[in-house]
């Protein structure tokens, strides 16, 4: 640096003394400081020990959002007018199903027997959602249902594996009920129609996804079959030779494939 005018070189100058901080004032200083950084600390502590939403805001996610699907989403999102079945049918032949009715979101214990009540306690069935479709024959009548519930991942988990373990989506006093509607093509599709049924926990979200499959001449069934059983090849039963249990499989495959995309749409626009 260039020497100043005020301090020609070889002097030397003598600095003026600075006056000692009181004893006290420096202590209520350092007091403050400590204090401070202490306050931050916490600050940044308690953020990470609660997870103020402050510091790191919740995101939804696709299985939290399907929880609210059942009153948020328009009908035709989540069961559309018609399904493609491209390869759905016995010899993966193709479908195609129309809708034909469309139930009100309903209580559990209207649309589902008492025992599957029973099986469904643990996650807390809130509504029932229910359409039911026709073949492109108008052969068949098949009702599919979505079942939401209050169930986190770890119950979801568990409930999946009694029903697979124990067998019951196999039990004909699990077979959810038929949705008629007078006047339609549905007026004959009751409980003595049943033919064969799926029932499962639909993956990623927390809901049970069925479809209940029948003649569409109202006439009765006293052998129903599970899908699973009734879509093996050389099944003799008339759920099986009708291929009704590729009906119930092949129309819950597409509307639970539906819902799991009107969950990821709907928590993707969802506000970060």
């Amino acid at each position: 640096m260039p020497e100043s005018p005020e301090s020609p070189s070889g002097t030397t100058t003598r600095p003026w003394p600075v006056p000692s901080r009181p004893p006290v004032r420096a202590a209520a200083a350092v007091a403050c400081v400590v204090l401070g950084l202490g306050l931050i600390g916490g600050a940044v502590t308690g953020s990470w020990l609660t997870g103020d939403s402050a510091a790191e805001p919740v995101v939804p996610d696709a299985y939290t959002t399907a929880r609210t699907l059942w009153h948020s989403v328009p009908v035709d999102t989540l069961f559309p007018r018609t399904l493609k079945g491209d390869g759905a049918g016995p010899g993966r032949a193709d479908r195609r199903w129309t809708r034909v009715a469309v139930a009100p979101d309903s209580a559990c214990a209207d649309a589902l027997p008492p025992p599957l009540v029973r099986t469904l306690r643990p996650v807390g069935c809130t509504r029932v959602l229910r359409a039911t479709y026709t073949d492109a024959t108008a052969s068949s009548l098949t009702t599919v249902g979505l079942v939401f519930t209050e169930g986190d991942r770890a119950a979801m988990t568990a409930l999946k594996t009694r029903l697979i373990t124990r067998r019951l989506a196999e039990r004909t006093d699990h077979i959810p009920h038929t949705f008629s509607v007078e006047g339609t093509p549905t007026a004959g599709f009751g409980e003595r129609q049943r033919a064969s049924w799926t029932l499962e926990v639909v993956d990623g979200v927390p809901v049970v996804g069925y479809a209940v499959s029948g003649f569409a001449d109202g006439r009765t069934v006293t052998d129903p079959q599970p899908a699973a059983a009734a879509t093996v090849t050389g099944a003799k039963t008339a759920a099986a030779e009708a291929g009704l249990g590729f009906e119930a499989k092949g129309i819950a495959t597409r509307i639970e494939e539906g819902l799991r995309t009107a969950a990821t749409t709907t928590a993707t626009a969802a506000p970060r």
